[in-house]
This record gives structure tokens, C-alpha cells and sequence, in this order.
């Protein structure tokens, strides 16, 4: 595109952020109470059923209320929240700077690695720390090395254990595989997610199964997998909204003088969005619609549907590609660059052994395996020169015998 043309599309984009900043009203406030509405009574009925969580439908019914109350605290109230999409209502409770949220990552953390980071950086290599979270490799831009054979394992891990993925998220763990990671620098840090997830586990892990009484290892093990499933959950929707085919990266090279247009651009076509019905869009907070998340962070994202509308008349007026699919084919993409970007192309192989990374095993062992490989070919070179030779000896006999 064009600078004029990129110029465009952002002031575009700006009209619409304004169109909605200016409609923001009661139907929005009613919207975010009935879903806290909604939220607070999953809680306390989940917890009540599962006081009984040693009858197979109780722990069944409990873990499903509980699992959707944490799916709303976390997305649609919590994320978007500390967006300060609400903070327009001057509702204390709603103050996108001061919310707490249930999960393991303190709101102040957050509130840096997401909002300021995330936001800021969308899918820049090397500065957008939510590309691998720091354990993964998920763009060819960022050098192979053999740690990320294991990329299938720990994304598994992290899917599983979400809520403390994002929680380290701001430590850049990264830093302990180059031996740079300095602990009294973060110990603050380390000090704030350890009192956050005390509160989480004794609160979900021990207060609430005492309370069952003789039922509490069947209440231990619905409020564990409640929060399995909301990781699980909010690991899904995250990860399709920015890592499956056709979604892209940046270098920072390509984004150094990026004006307000180029920036919606690269928002754009840095997320990807996912076809659902109603409940769905609500229980993912509305990130379904990654994109119009992405192009408008503080707008609430209970429009985000009615945005999309007039987003994709741009993109088909501008040229510009809009990712949309469904939850089960974008993860399974998603899974499949995890897997491919595990292993090296021969390329990324020996850029990694020339680049003094490697250690002298790697080394041997590639000099070994181009040293076989040399013999192979030899090997099978010689054997076609015999092959020939007997083939020349055979007609020659032949030719005798005629």
C-alpha cells in the first residue's frame, strides 16, 4: 500500500473508533453489570454444588458453573476491564487501572506485558513478547536452536497451565536459557505473582475442599479442573487469534517509521478472528473478533461484532486480507506451525551451527553426518560405476558367445 492509501485506512479506522467512543452509553453499562451478574452466580452455584462434589452430577455441574465463571472473569470482565473500556462509567469496580482479576498473574503485570507491550508491539519480532511467550518458537524469524525441538511439549505445558504462563510472562524466563537472568532484579516481581497464586491456591486448593468436609478430595479435584478448562479455553482463543495461517509477523525494521495508518495495518493483519454464535463470542470476551480488538482495545468489546462489519468493507475496498475461521481448524493450524517450526530446514541448521551457538557436540556431530553423507554418495557413486562395469563385461561376453 501506498503511504496516501495507508493514510486512508487509518482515518477510516479513526472515524469508526469515534463513531462508537461517542455512542458509548447505558446499553454498554447494562451489558458489562448482567454479564458480572451472570458471573457472580455461576461462582456461587458452582461452589455450592460442589460442597457435594462426591455426587458424580454435582462435581459434573459444579465444574461446569465454576469453569464458566472463571472464563468470564477472566475474558469478557477482567481483560477488557483493564482495557478501560469501562472506565468512561466512573465506576470505581470498573477502573481498568485498579481491577484484580482470578487468576495467577497480578493485574499490575498484566497491565504492562499486555496492554502497553502486546498493544504497542503486535506481532514485532523480538519486541512483542506474547510471539512464543518466551518459551516457543512460533515465527522463522527467530533463530532455530535444538531447544526448540521440544516446542510441541511446552506448548502442551502452557496450554495446561495457562493462568501461570501469562503469570511469568513479564519475568522473560527466555533469558535463563542465555545465562542473563538476574534474579534481584526481578525478586519484586517474583514477590507479587507469589502472593497472587498463595491467594489462588489457597483459596481454590484448600479453604473451599475443607469446607466439603468429607467430600474434599472430590472438591479438590472439580476446582482443579475447572481450572484446567479455562486454561485450556483461554489458551485456545488466544493463541487462534494471533498464531494461525495467514496471520503475520514484523520485523522491527519494517515498523520504524510506521505512522498511525501503517499501525492499524499492522493490527490488522497481525490477528485473525473466529466464526462463532453468540455465547461463543461471550465466552471468549469477544476476542473472537481478535481483529477489532487489536484496531480498538478501548472500545467495549461487546461492539466488537457490529464493528466488524464495517472493518471488513474496508479491507475488501483496501485490498487488505481479514482472517476468520473456526476455532477447531485455526487451533489445529496453529499446532501445525508449532510443530513444523520445532524442527529446522537444513538451512536453519547450519546457520545455527555457524553462528557459534552450537555447542562441540552439535558440531562433531554435524561433521560427522556430513561425513557420512559424503561416504553415502561415494559409496553410491562407486556402486554405479561397478554396476556399469559388469553391465559392459555381460554385453562384451555376449558379444563373445554371438
Amino acid at each position: 500500500m501506498s503511504q496516501d492509501m495507508l493514510d486512508a485506512f487509518g482515518r477510516e479506522m479513526e472515524a469508526i473508533r469515534k463513531k462508537h467512543m461517542d455512542d458509548l452509553g447505558e446499553r454498554d453499562a447494562t451489558y458489562i453489570r448482567s454479564i458480572i451478574k451472570a458471573q457472580r452466580r455461576l461462582e456461587l452455584g458452582g461452589r455450592a454444588l460442589l460442597e457435594f462434589a462426591w455426587f458424580p452430577p454435582f462435581w459434573v455441574g459444579g465444574v461446569a458453573a465454576l469453569s464458566a465463571s472463571k472464563i468470564l472473569d477472566n475474558m469478557e470482565i477482567g481483560h477488557n476491564v483493564m482495557h478501560g473500556q469501562y472506565d468512561w462509567m466512573q465506576d470505581e469496580e470498573l477502573n481498568g487501572r485498579t481491577f484484580e482479576w482470578d487468576t495467577a498473574c497480578p493485574a499490575d503485570q498484566w497491565r504492562h506485558s499486555h496492554n502497553y507491550m502486546h498493544h504497542t508491539h503486535t506481532n514485532i519480532v523480538g519486541k512483542d513478547r506474547d510471539i512464543g511467550y518466551g518459551i516457543l518458537r512460533m515465527s522463522e524469524d527467530q533463530p532455530w536452536e535444538p531447544y526448540y525441538l521440544g516446542n510441541l511439549g511446552y506448548v502442551s505445558a502452557l496450554a495446561l497451565l495457562f493462568e501461570y504462563g501469562v503469570a511469568v510472562h513479564d519475568l522473560e524466563t527466555e533469558e535463563l536459557r542465555a545465562g542473563t537472568w538476574d534474579l534481584r532484579e526481578r525478586l519484586p516481581m517474583l514477590k507479587a505473582i507469589w502472593g497472587k497464586v498463595r491467594g489462588q491456591v489457597l483459596k481454590d486448593y484448600v479453604l473451599f475442599p475443607l469446607l466439603a468436609g468429607p467430600g474434599a478430595p472430590a472438591t479438590l479435584s472439580a476446582n482443579v479442573t475447572a481450572n484446567i478448562v479455562r486454561n485450556l479455553w483461554t489458551f485456545s482463543i488466544i493463541f487462534c487469534g494471533h498464531f494461525p495461517d495467514g496471520v503475520e509477523e514484523f520485523t522491527a525494521e519494517e515498523t520504524a517509521d510506521e505512522t498511525r495508518g501503517g499501525w492499524y495495518v499492522r493490527q490488522l493483519l497481525g490477528s485473525a478472528n473466529l466464526s462463532g454464535g453468540k455465547l461463543f463470542h461471550i465466552m471468549s470476551g469477544n476476542l473472537s473478533f481478535q481483529i477489532e480488538h487489536h484496531l480498538f482495545p478501548d472500545i467495549p468489546a461487546h461492539r466488537y461484532a457490529e464493528i466488524s462489519v464495517d472493518v471488513k468493507e474496508a479491507c475488501e475496498r483496501y485490498g487488505l486480507d481479514y482472517h476468520s475461521g473456526p476455532l477447531p481448524y485455526q487451533l489445529f493450524t496453529v499446532f501445525r506451525k508449532i510443530a513444523r517450526l520445532s524442527v529446522p530446514t537444513a538451512g536453519e541448521f547450519d546457520q545455527y551451527v555457524q553462528s557459534g551457538r552450537a555447542g562441540r557436540v552439535t558440531k562433531v556431530a554435524t561433521t560427522v553426518a556430513r561425513g557420512a553423507g559424503a561416504g553415502a554418495r561415494a559409496a553410491a557413486d562407486g556402486a554405479k560405476v561397478v554396476a556399469g562395469a559388469a553391465v559392459s563385461a555381460a554385453r562384451a561376453r555376449g558379444a563373445a558367445t554371438a
